[in-house]
């Protein structure tokens, strides 16, 4: 009789699904759930976008960092069940998106503090050699050796007179 009720009366089938959407756990050790997490994304969210504004418009950093964000922003803007923000932003749940956003702010101030983006142009950094062999269970990436062919035509090139100078080889119809 009281499902009944609550199916039958007026708004009860937004109240039971309301009541069923409570996230209870997070399954993951040490991660609580936030009840309210939406609005805690959109406030980390809005942060995000004031707080990289000092950081130059044209670094790959920030066009990266505010092309998610704004994206995460907008889904959270516009959905108000925290099941659906992790569905259509699908990179985990509310409670780890809320880390990942407190940890990009974090980031965003250490970038500020180093500036790797005020580096001159005629900066020379230190190449430091380092002779300790490498160990054999460290897989070494070398380089193939390059075929034959390549040191007979790289030859040839350098040889042909028609090819010296400054002007670009001429494709021969």
């Amino acid at each position: 009789m009281f499902l009944r009720r609550i199916l039958t009366g007026g708004g009860g089938l937004a109240a039971l699904r309301a009541a069923r959407a409570v996230k209870e756990t997070t399954g993951i050790v040490g991660l609580d759930v936030v009840p309210n997490a939406r609005e805690v994304l959109i406030g980390l969210y809005t942060r995000t976008l004031k707080e990289i504004e000092a950081v130059p418009k044209d670094e790959g950093y920030r066009k990266a960092v505010e092309s998610f964000t704004n994206h995460r922003l907008q889904i959270c803007q516009e959905e108000d069940d925290w099941k659906r923000i992790e569905d259509r932003i699908g990179c985990g749940q509310v409670e780890e998106l809320i880390e990942e956003a407190e940890d990009e702010l974090k980031l965003i101030a250490k970038m500020i503090e180093w500036d790797p983006w005020g580096v001159s142009e005629d900066y020379e950094c230190e190449v430091i050699e380092d002779d300790t062999p490498i160990p054999k269970h460290v897989p070494q990436h070398r380089p193939v050796a390059l075929p034959e062919e390549f040191f007979k035509t790289l030859d040839a090139v350098k040889s042909d007179p028609a090819l010296q100078g400054d002007a670009p080889p001429q494709v021969k119809a």
